[in-house]
């Protein structure tokens, strides 16, 4: 036989059958690497083929191209995984330079510290040994309206040469924020740095304002790096936007510009605010460089902006960008954000918005991060994602939907929204824009036939404060689960955008929607924002005197559905499209965002993880809730913002009006009965799940579902039971297990993760699926069989989820739940290696 022990590296020898090698020639190598990039693997006819058609391989047998196609795969394997490694290596030097500088900082925090405690240690003896002594004119120094007299800073000069001097202070006291112990940081609750992590996150404490820092590492070059940063509308989703009033060079090469920033309002309750802000561009002296600002409130001899309308003039404390090169390509990034939101010109209630350095954090910092990682992965894998479309293009989108939706709830002036008068409830704001800039491109024609001829669009919006639910919880049930809150005539309504008379409105139908497809679209790095297009099929029987389609599509955004981030904000946002989808169709978003109001995760340290297993453990008499759920939900509160647009003809404002507040009203009505069911508060601390009454409790069905399977098939259905991890183990098994009652009609009382994924569903909504619809003939044939043995194995068959997708399994088993008593309780299904079809 001929040797084929040729090692990757031997990609240029022909293995003869003596065991000796010898050489292609320059031409043969050439002609089979042009072949290679045309097909890296060829078949042995391929190959035969190949030696036909090239005379220069003649001489050489298909064996030993074979040989020579194996080795150029491993070569190119080695390749690749060798440049992999590289980079690999270049990140973690990377990280570890960017960790140890941090070990450095946080000793030298130490140690100023330990001098801070050892100077107010001696004050304190001072003052004890004062005490004896006679403190009679203490009381002259000490009494009266002492903090009347503390000096107020004076104007700071705004020339040429003051504002020079304010851009000087602004780079070194950022720098001892970015670098320095300036700020006490502590680690953000929730974030481990690592290789695969955004950073290092940090939030200030005890420090004026609220305050954040992260460092990371990016694949850009610093020049893009600011260049994106500068940017701020494009990646921070609050920033309405940046106007630049003025800019100045300076003699180092660096450029101080002047700015007016606003920031939208993220609910109805505040108001929005705005920033005069300089911004200092320079290079330090080893290659980094430095994008910092800070608010220019009070100056003097110089450029100012007045108040404005509607805003209130927050404060920007030094902050910005130090980015510096990093070795083998791309940069290393500090981040710094410092404000003074002015919590007083809000609600008490919503305060803490504006006084948790974790939200900003959130919001902000990280928003920076995660954005040019971004940008980096998109040039990278310059690839065409969901639907023909590049990710900047699904960025667009995604900017589209976001803005949209913040201008509904803001309603500024000066974009033409004006407010209509209210109907004795205060309960719901309404506005609407007839501005050309607002209805530009609203009069368009769709592809299936029907015009979109509305001239003005109405806005109800309103905010409600929850108590005791998760918003990542609440906004997943209102995602899953349209269907709950929505009403299919007004989606339908809202997608043709049809010419409306008074027979024409909207009206409320009794049913549900035909069916709703969840089609993914595309999602960030980290999967903490994704977006979607939302299928709402057989919606053609809403009207018998008009053409509508049959079905209705909605481009959707949704965020903050990770229940383990702390301070994040979930938002569900979605507008009706065209089935064309077209880049430049026109968006009037509507949705909802849920804003966590606990200002106590600020102080929690250490970083805590909560598994939805943990909050499925019941608690002692009382239904109290166990462990860290407690304390992250059992009193938590949030703000839910909620904002719906409609386009209507100008004539018919009165009658859309109306329909606008009793729909918004009537979403209210079902988000607080959803989240009522969803509180912890009202069903212990297994979030999500309400066992019918007179079930048991879900340790006790755990153990009995275990019990039972090994008390029938002679076999463990866990591989370790724990009497605490019972629950825990079953929820996480890989295979999908799903209870349901034995009294008819029988209802599902429990589904482990794997169940529930199957389904797609809650545990909340599991209840309300129905059995028959979703088993095929031979599951529908086990629900009522007697079980003579107490179990029965099932083929593998195919099922339907909730959203009726076909489900396939290779086999189930099904299996009697009795309880202590030996009665039986409920039936047990479990299908094994599932998969959607």
């Amino acid at each position: 036989m001929m040797a084929v022990t040729s090692s990757c590296k031997e990609g240029n020898n022909i293995a003869m059958d003596n065991g000796k090698y010898v050489r292609y020639t320059p031409e043969q190598v050439e002609a089979l690497e042009r072949l290679y990039y045309e097909c890296p693997k060829p078949s042995s006819m391929r190959r035969q083929q190949l030696i036909r058609e090239y005379p220069i391989l003649s001489n050489i047998e298909p064996k030993q191209i074979k040989v020579w196609f194996q080795n150029r795969r491993c070569r190119e394997k080695q390749r690749k995984e060798a440049s992999r490694l590289q980079a690999v290596n270049r990140k973690l030097t990377a990280m570890n330079k960017l960790l140890m500088e941090e070990n450095d900082r946080l000793q030298k925090q130490v140690s100023q510290l330990v001098c801070e405690k050892s100077y107010f240690r001696q004050q304190s003896q001072q003052q004890a040994g004062l005490a004896t002594t006679d403190t009679s004119c203490d009381s002259v120094v000490t009494s009266g309206h002492q903090h009347h007299l503390t000096p107020q800073h004076p104007p700071r000069d705004a020339s040429p040469a003051g504002l020079l001097s304010i851009a000087d202070e602004t780079l070194t006291e950022f720098l001892s924020k970015a670098t320095g112990t300036a700020v006490e940081w502590v680690q953000m609750p929730g974030m481990k740095p690592g290789p695969d992590s955004i950073g290092i996150v940090a939030i200030s404490h005890g420090c004026t304002g609220v305050a954040a820092r992260a460092c990371g590492l990016v694949g850009l070059d610093p020049t893009r790096v600011a260049e994106i940063l500068k940017d701020r509308p494009s990646w921070f989703r609050d920033c309405r936007a940046v106007d630049v009033i003025n800019v100045l060079s300076t003699g180092n090469g660096g450029t101080i510009e002047l700015l007016y920033m606003q920031l939208y309002a993220p609910t109805t309750l505040a108001p929005a605010r705005d920033f005069w802000l300089l911004r200092y561009t320079s290079v330090l002296e080893d290659g980094s460089l430095v994008v910092c600002e800070r608010s220019l409130n009070n100056t003097q001899n110089g450029p100012n902006m007045p108040p404005a309308a509607n805003f209130v003039r927050a404060e920007m404390l030094p902050s910005g960008y130090l980015i510096r090169p990093c070795e083998g390509g791309g940069s290393i990034i500090h981040v710094v954000d410092h404000m003074d939101l002015e919590p007083w010109s809000v609600p008490e209630v919503l305060r803490p918005l504006y006084e948790s350095s974790t939200l900003l954090a959130q919001k902000t910092t990280m928003a920076a991060l995660r954005h040019l990682r971004q940008i980096s992965q998109e040039i990278s894998q310059p690839n065409v994602t969901g639907w023909g479309r590049r990710p900047a293009a699904l960025r667009a989108l995604s900017q589209k939907l976001s803005k949209g939706f913040n201008e509904a709830v803001n309603g500024f002036t000066d974009e033409g929204w004006s407010m209509l008068e209210s109907d004795g409830a205060d309960d719901i704001t309404l506005l609407v824009n007839s501005s050309p800039g607002k209805m530009m491109g609203i009069n368009l024609s769709y592809s299936n036939g029907f015009p979109s001829v509305g001239t003005a669009v109405l806005c109800a919006k309103a905010s409600m404060l929850l108590q005791n639910v998760p918003p990542a919880i609440l906004l997943r049930f209102l995602r899953e689960h349209r269907s709950e809150w929505a009403d299919s005539g007004i989606d339908a309504y809202s997608a043709a955008a049809i010419k409306a008379g008074p027979c024409s409105l909207p009206m409320s139908r009794g049913g549900s929607f035909g069916g709703q497809v969840i089609l993914p679209l595309a999602h960030t790095i980290e999967h903490e924002e994704f977006m979607e297009v939302i299928k709402l099929e057989n919606m053609g029987h809403y009207r018998d005197d008009m053409i509508m389609p049959g079905d209705i599509f909605l481009l959707q955004l949704c965020s903050g559905v990770d229940e383990n981030a702390v301070g994040s904000c979930a938002e569900l946002i979605f507008a009706p499209i065209d089935a064309s989808f077209s880049d430049d169709a026109l968006i009037i978003p509507s949705g909802f965002r849920i804003i966590p109001l606990d200002s106590g995760t600020d102080a929690s340290s250490p970083s805590r993880t909560l598994d939805l297993a943990s909050t499925l453990e019941v608690g002692t008499a009382g239904n109290q809730t166990t462990g860290d759920r407690s304390g992250r939900c059992g009193n938590s509160k949030s703000v839910m913002t909620i904002a719906f647009q409609f386009v209507y003809e100008i004539h018919l404002q009165e009658n859309i009006a109306a329909m606008a507040r009793q729909y918004v009203r009537s979403i209210i009505a079902s988000v607080q009965r959803v989240a009522l069911a969803l509180s912890p508060s009202n069903f212990g601390s297994h979030a999500g799940f309400q066992s019918p009454p007179g079930s048991p409790e879900a340790q006790t069905l755990a153990r009995w579902i275990c019990q039972s399977y090994r008390c029938f098939l002679r076999m463990e259905l866990l591989k370790h039971e724990g009497t605490e991890s019972i629950l825990k183990s079953l929820w996480h098994h890989t295979d999908a297990i799903l209870c349901f009652s034995m009294k008819a009609p029988p209802v599902f009382m429990f589904g482990n993760q794997a169940g529930l994924d199957m389904l797609e569903t809650t545990l909340v909504a599991l209840q309300n699926v129905s059995l028959e619809k979703i088993f095929d003939e031979n599951g529908r044939k086990a629900l009522f069989a007697e079980f003579p043995q107490g179990f029965m194995c099932l083929q593998g068959g195919i099922c339907l989820s909730s959203m009726g997708r076909a489900v396939s399994y290779e086999r189930a088993v099904a299996w009697k739940v009795v309880n202590d008593e030996e009665n039986a309780h409920c039936i047990c299904f479990m299908f094994i290696n599932w998969s959607f079809v």
